[in-house]
């Protein structure tokens, strides 16, 4: 069975990591979450006070990106791999919605894209991977054997992402993180570096009313094709 890349883009808040384990564990692939890189360089950019509501000295993050080191540790109770901030584990404090409210001006930064996508391409050089993001199939992956597109309402996305701070114990109303997702489609969507976009020959999924296991087996099917193919 030959080893293929599985690049997984799309909104925020639409499963696309759920489903990436998924696959990962399935198939026994890595899987890379690239936006919990994202949101350590947005969390970094927090602790050291380079960004907040009002401010944002980007020219300081950038300086600072020599001195940001990140990496993966598989959490075996957990089933998947954590993120690392220069040796710190900060799985939990990235999931805030704190974070998700600077992740996408972060992102923007050229400069920060380009150091994060040149990682994750060395991360994928031998394939047998499934990594989700926003930019996958069209700039990290252009040549992955298979591209899926998520989508979903932003209303059904909010209301996904409300119940999961709910569970987690963060104070949050609807209407805030409805605000969070609306906001973040905005920018993601217009940014002038690699804007999230569906690549031409990705296979798009509105999974607004499929269950996991829906979407998983769907999913699935495409990737037996093309492994088999």
């Amino acid at each position: 069975m030959k080893n293929i890349t599985i690049a997984i883009d799309g909104f925020s808040s639409t499963g696309k990591s759920t489903l990436a384990k998924q696959l990962a564990k399935h198939f026994g692939y890595i899987y890379v979450d690239t936006g919990a890189m994202y949101r350590a360089v947005t969390f970094f950019a927090m602790e050291n006070g380079y960004i907040s509501k009002d401010f944002f000295d980007k020219e300081t993050l950038i300086n600072s990106l020599p001195s940001i080191k990140l990496h993966f540790e598989f959490n075996a109770d957990l089933g998947f791999a954590e993120m690392f901030l220069n040796d710190i584990n900060i799985e939990k404090e990235i999931r805030t919605i704190e974070v998700s409210s600077f992740v996408s001006k972060v992102a923007e930064v050229s400069q920060v894209r380009a150091k994060l996508v040149e990682q994750q391409q060395e991360m994928g050089k031998n394939k047998a991977i499934v990594m989700d993001g926003r930019d996958i199939g069209t700039v990290v992956f252009p040549d992955a054997e298979l591209k899926i597109f998520m989508t979903a309402s932003a209303e059904t996305r909010a209301q996904r992402r409300f119940e999961e701070l709910q569970a987690k114990g963060d104070n949050v109303s609807y209407e805030e993180v409805l605000k969070n997702v609306q906001e973040r489609d905005y920018i993601d969507t217009h940014r002038d570096d690699s804007p999230l976009v569906i690549a031409d020959d990705a296979i798009e999924i509105d999974n607004s009313y499929l269950s996991r296991e829906e979407q998983f087996q769907a999913v699935l099917d495409l990737v037996d094709e093309v492994i088999n193919s």
